[in-house]
């Protein structure tokens, strides 16, 4: 587990923990080196202490690593982890085009571990995304809000980004209503915009913990489809279907829906 000491990583150690059929043999966190992981993850996980360095999961034997960690630090670990032969999985965000790029090189043929990346681990989430897809070619105008907790350091955020060009892709091409704005009394006041040519807006607000709207529009009527993350545990079904899996996806896998059986 990279990440360890993390809000995510240490649920993930304890739903890993509380698992028959797994097994969670080491934690991995230069910020918390030498900690106990029962202290930070509670008492219901393995008393391991917590290494700083990606050899401990090859020491231990891992053949999965969990990352859940920084955009300035997941593609050293991803390196490691295609170069040591430990399939990945991957819920850190940020991740761009030419990161995913890379990974397809790294986890591509002739390698022997696999990687799976998600943007949303939550079913619900990926089911929200599936649903905004099969609705965009419907309607003329959509927009994306996105809200977070006070930590997350990226805007907007993957599973946004993610959604927008899914709800493009779907469009086979054909341009969302132009943007009537023509004066911003305040920059940015419009949210962002990623080729997909859908506006998103980002919300970071204590108290919360994820939470995306789509909203789409057409001539007399909307349509809003809403995922909302309540606590943590959200994401551990996801996340525990992609560690049983991943083994048996070669190569790149982004997304939960082929591990759902939704294709991709």
């Amino acid at each position: 587990m990279f990440g360890a000491a993390g809000r995510m990583g240490a649920e993930v150690c304890r739903a890993v923990a509380a698992q028959d059929d797994l097994d969670l043999v080491a934690a991995v966190d230069p910020g918390a080196v030498g900690a106990r992981l029962a202290t930070v993850a509670g008492p219901a996980v393995p008393d391991l202490a917590v290494a700083g360095e990606a050899g401990a999961l090859a020491e231990a034997g891992a053949e999965v690593a969990v990352d859940f960690t920084r955009p300035d630090a997941v593609m050293a670990n991803l390196r490691w982890c295609a170069a040591s032969g430990v399939h990945a999985v991957v819920g850190t965000s940020g991740l761009g085009e030419a990161d995913l790029a890379e990974l397809a090189s790294l986890f591509g043929p002739g390698t022997t571990a696999h990687c799976v990346v998600a943007p949303n681990f939550a079913i619900g989430a990926v089911l929200m995304m599936r649903f905004a897809a099969m609705a965009a070619p419907y309607f003329d105008t959509a927009e994306i809000i996105e809200l977070h907790h006070d930590t997350k350091i990226d805007a907007p955020s993957g599973t946004a980004i993610a959604t927008a060009r899914a709800m493009a892709a779907a469009r086979n091409g054909r341009a969302w209503a132009p943007d009537p704005t023509t004066e911003e009394v305040l920059d940015g006041a419009r949210g962002g915009s990623t080729d997909a040519g859908v506006h998103i807006h980002s919300v970071r607000m204590r108290g919360m913990v994820a939470n995306q709207e789509v909203i789409l529009g057409t001539t007399g009527q909307t349509l809003c489809l809403r995922h909302d993350t309540i606590d943590r545990t959200s994401f551990m079904p996801g996340v525990l279907l992609a560690v049983r899996g991943v083994g048996v996806r070669p190569g790149l896998t982004v997304g939960l829906d082929a591990l759902l059986g939704l294709g991709g």
